[in-house]
């Protein structure tokens, strides 16, 4: 998976040393798209045992045109995105560190607007039914002459 390139970041990084490169990685915030390789595969596999053991189950809902859901959501990069971003959050909110009012701010602020975004019959999973993937087409992005030049 291709990692896209954090806002204010420029489209080429200059070589680092393996000191520098170190420090780099610690400061990189945590999130999936930003993984490749064996790293992305191994936290996918750990976001889609707490998508189907614990969000489906409890908050998934009947599945609508009104209120989509892909039995292959793991095709859509942008339901990933939302759904580790969530998970994440799950993890705060939920963890040993987390304040006795913290799961009910989950379900507020983090919850309910993820599902509502993805379940949207806008969002991501748009012409999805049970037993039907629809990839979806992607924007079409046109070459820039002045980062070519």
């Amino acid at each position: 998976m291709t990692q896209p390139i954090p806002p204010g970041e420029p489209a080429s990084v200059p070589t680092v040393t393996d000191d520098e490169a170190e420090a780099t990685d610690q400061d990189k915030p945590f999130f999936i798209l930003y993984l490749d390789g064996a790293e992305y595969v191994e936290e996918l596999r750990r976001l889609s045992m707490w998508v189907e053991d614990l969000l489906l189950p409890v908050y998934g809902g009947e599945v609508s045109s009104n209120s989509p859901w892909c039995p292959r959501w793991r095709e859509h990069p942008e339901a990933i995105a939302y759904l580790h971003g969530l998970w994440l959050a799950w993890q705060e909110r939920t963890g040993a560190q987390a304040q006795p009012s913290d799961p009910a701010m989950w379900h507020q602020s983090y919850l309910w607007p993820t599902m509502e975004a993805l379940r949207s019959p806008n969002g991501p999973f748009a012409g999805c039914k049970p037993g039907s993937h629809r990839p979806k087409e992607r924007p079409e992005v046109e070459e820039d002459d002045y980062l070519t030049g």
